[in-house]
C-alpha cells in the first residue's frame, strides 16, 4: 500500500521537477537563452518570491498524491468508477475520458477561481498564490493548503461522475501541468499570428493572459480555454494589446541591434549635417 503512494508521488512530484524545474532553468537560470526579448514582466522575480513558490509546490504536491492514492489506488477507490481494465470501456473511451476531464476542469477551475477572488475568502487561502506578482514555473503549484483542498476537488467530480482508467488521469495530469507551468512561465511562447487568429484567440489561452492576472488579479481567470472569460467579459481590457506589444518590443530591439557602431555613427554624422552643425 505505501508502495503505491509512493509511486504517486513520485510521479506527481516528478511532472512538477521535470517542468517547472526545467523551464525554470532554461528561462532563468541559463542567461544566454535566446528569447530574453520574450519576457512579457520585464523586471526578475525576487529570490525570495522564488524560493517560496517552490516550498509551496511541494506542501501541495505531498496533498495531492495522499488524496489522489485514496481515490485511486486504496481500498476506497472500489467506490469510485475508476476501472483497471482498458478493454472494459474501449480506446475510443479512453481518449475521450481525457478530454471531457480538460474541460470539466476548465470549468471548475474558472468558477471555484473566481470564488476565490471574492474578498472574504481571498485572504484565507488565494493570497499565497497572488504573493506572485510576476511569477515563475515554479508557482504552477504554490497554493495555500485550503487551495489545495479546492483545487483538488476536480478529482472527485470526474472520478465519482464517469469511467476513467488510472493512465488516463495520468495523461491529464500531464497536461495540466504542463499548461499550469507555461503559465506561469513569464514569457510568451506563442507566435504574433496567434493572436490575429479568430479561433484560436477565442479559443485557447496563453502565458500573457495568466501574467496578466497574476499582475492585476481581477481579470483573466481561465485555465486552459479562453471562452469562459470571453463569454462572462472577464478577460483584460488590454490583454490583446499586451500580448501584440511582446512582439512590437521583440522588433524593435531587433532593429536596434541590427545598427552596427559604424552605422550608428554615420547617423549621428548625418542628423549633424541635416542640422547645420557638420
Amino acid at each position: 500500500m505505501m508502495e503505491s503512494l509512493w509511486k504517486v508521488l513520485v510521479s506527481i512530484g516528478g511532472r512538477y521537477l521535470v517542468f517547472a524545474g526545467l523551464l525554470y532553468g532554461v528561462f532563468y537560470v541559463w542567461r544566454g537563452h535566446p528569447w530574453k526579448r520574450l519576457k512579457i514582466q520585464v523586471k526578475e522575480p525576487k529570490k525570495g518570491i522564488v524560493i517560496m513558490e517552490f516550498l509551496y509546490s511541494a506542501l501541495t504536491i505531498s496533498i495531492f498524491s495522499v488524496v489522489i492514492w485514496w481515490l485511486v489506488y486504496s481500498p476506497f477507490h472500489k467506490h469510485t468508477r475508476v476501472y483497471d481494465r482498458k478493454e472494459e470501456f474501449g480506446m475510443l473511451w479512453f481518449w475521450a475520458s481525457i478530454v471531457i476531464s480538460i474541460f470539466v476542469h476548465d470549468t471548475y477551475f474558472y468558477w471555484t477561481h473566481r470564488l476565490m477572488h471574492w474578498k472574504p475568502i481571498f485572504r484565507y487561502a488565494h493570497h499565497v498564490h497572488h504573493r506572485s506578482h510576476n511569477p515563475t514555473p515554479l508557482a504552477a503549484y504554490s497554493f495555500h493548503p485550503l487551495e489545495t483542498i479546492v483545487e483538488l476537488g476536480v478529482v472527485p467530480l470526474i472520478v465519482f461522475t464517469m469511467p476513467i482508467h488510472p493512465s488516463a488521469l495520468i495523461i491529464f495530469g500531464i497536461y495540466m501541468i504542463v499548461m499550469n507551468v507555461t503559465g506561469h512561465l513569464g514569457y510568451e511562447l506563442y507566435t504574433k499570428k496567434f493572436m490575429q487568429s479568430r479561433w484560436l484567440k477565442y479559443f485557447h489561452n496563453t502565458s500573457t493572459h495568466h501574467n496578466m492576472h497574476h499582475k492585476y488579479s481581477h481579470c483573466n481567470y481561465g485555465l486552459y480555454f479562453n471562452f469562459w472569460d470571453r463569454i462572462m467579459g472577464t478577460n483584460h481590457p488590454k490583454y490583446e494589446e499586451t500580448y501584440l506589444a511582446i512582439y512590437d518590443r521583440e522588433a524593435e530591439r531587433g532593429n536596434a541591434a541590427d545598427v552596427t557602431p559604424r552605422a550608428g555613427a554615420a547617423r549621428i554624422v548625418h542628423l549633424k549635417v541635416a542640422e547645420g552643425k557638420e
